[in-house]
């Protein structure tokens, strides 16, 4: 059974659907493999809790609003 997993920010409840079905569907139709066969796991975290290049999402983010 193949499994895809995001790790990200927190995501609304939308968007987690969206991501679930649109993984499901480019996965399937790359890989020819049934879209029920799938499992999609989405992993959230603060924004405090993640980062790049030295400095947490939320300090990027608060960086690139004041550009």
């Amino acid at each position: 059974m193949p499994s895809i997993n995001y790790q990200g920010t927190k995501l609304t409840k939308e968007q987690k659907q969206e991501l679930i079905k649109r993984f499901t569907e480019v996965a399937s139709e790359i890989t020819k493999t049934p879209e029920q066969f799938f499992s999609i796991v989405i992993q959230e975290f603060d924004e405090d809790s993640l980062g790049s290049g030295g400095k947490t999402v939320s300090q990027i983010k608060a960086e690139m609003m004041n550009k």
